[in-house]
């Protein structure tokens, strides 16, 4: 076998080390309460309910001052604009996935979303009754239709 002749180059030297995953990087809201027109049963359609909304977005990338990043305020207010905005959905489980849809495309360093949505004390017994999903960027945009 050849003995090595020069020492090897940084094999990471090439890398734009603020693009590859953001691994530990992540924003969280809990508990953010909005009224929002939900639910199967009739005596839902009436009026706005409240539901709790825990999110955990994490980072596809490196966050930086000067580039991508997540804004929680942001992402709060924009959240709850959007759901103030929409008709009567049915089940929960829809309008989890409808703010998942909504999330990636507004905040592009978005990379995995774990979404928690409920309606506190609406079962007697329970102190919170609701649904949860995790999504990547890839999951999203399988649903989306972006990739085939």
């Amino acid at each position: 076998m050849k003995p090595i002749d020069t020492p090897f180059s940084d094999p990471l030297a090439a890398l734009d080390l603020s693009r590859l995953p953001g691994r530990g990087w992540s924003v969280f809201v809990d508990a953010l309460t909005v009224p929002v027109r939900i639910g199967i049963h009739p005596h839902e359609h009436d009026v706005p309910q409240p539901i709790v909304i825990d999110a955990h977005l994490g980072y596809g990338c490196e966050p930086r001052e000067d580039g991508d990043w997540i804004d929680y305020d942001g992402y709060c207010t924009r959240v709850t604009a959007f759901l103030s905005g929409k008709p009567h959905t049915r089940p929960l489980e829809t309008l989890a996935a409808e703010i998942a849809e909504w999330s990636f495309p507004e905040w592009p360093a978005l990379g995995l979303l774990t979404l928690a949505v409920h309606k506190p004390k609406i079962r007697p017994g329970t102190q919170r009754v609701g649904v949860a999903l995790e999504w990547t960027r890839a999951d999203y945009l399988r649903r989306s239709g972006k990739v085939a």
